[in-house]
């Protein structure tokens, strides 16, 4: 009878996947925060991970996608639903401010600062991590304009704008200088400055994009 190896027994000696996985991402998010979205490379997450850069090839095709699933894996992970759906324009917002908190203060300051910026370096690696995790916060999606103009809680032709301006900068300014983010503060942000905002949008023309929205201007270079 010819000799059949066993599949168990050939993987008795291997670590398991997933505990692979979980130190290949971990390193990735470790180059990410050390060196921001440029610095990481398939070569260096291997190093540091002890997987052979085959490994990650096999798992994703491309640096983005990798650091998708890491962002994914730690500071964007997230237990709940993705949907943002309270049921009012003012709980969706809270909710969406306490998400973007809950993902800054997930990571240290320069991941953070990635996944606030990805709409100023990267616009296609923006869009990615609002598909691939759900909304991150940083975004006014337009769903929920579109049921607050239903509602009748903002006028037709409402925009983004305030919202992608603000929110993303306001919460990092606060981070980085270890100030209080609690919900009392996000009320008063709401409140004062958020929904009078998004109101005053209606009917305006050609608003520019906010800075988070993932198609911001840039300014070009004046030569002294």
């Amino acid at each position: 009878m010819p000799y059949r190896k066993n599949p168990a027994a050939s993987r008795a000696g291997r670590p398991r996947d997933d505990e692979l996985e979980q130190r290949i991402l971990a390193a990735a998010a470790a180059v990410l925060a050390e060196g921001g979205y440029e610095g990481v490379t398939f070569e260096e997450v291997a190093r540091r991970s002890g997987a052979a850069k085959a490994s990650l090839y096999r798992r994703w095709k491309t640096k983005r996608e990798m650091v998708i699933a890491a962002l994914k894996a730690g500071p964007a992970r997230r237990d709940g639903a993705d949907a943002i759906d309270t049921g009012s324009l003012r709980g969706d917002l809270l909710a969406l401010c306490r998400r973007l908190d809950r993902t800054m203060r997930s990571a240290d300051s320069r991941t953070a600062m990635l996944l606030l910026q990805a709409g100023l370096e990267d616009p296609e690696l923006c869009e990615a991590i609002e598909v691939s995790t759900g909304p991150t916060g940083a975004r006014l999606p337009r769903p929920v304009i579109d049921s607050a103009i239903a509602r009748g809680e903002l006028p037709a032709g409402a925009d983004p704008f305030p919202y992608e301006e603000i929110v993303g900068s306001a919460l990092l300014l606060r981070r980085v200088n270890g100030l209080l983010v609690d919900d009392a503060y996000l009320e008063a942000l709401i409140d004062t400055v958020l929904l009078p905002a998004l109101t005053a949008t209606a009917g305006r023309a050609n608003l520019p994009a906010g800075i988070f929205s993932g198609r911001p201007a840039t300014q070009t270079k004046e030569i002294p």
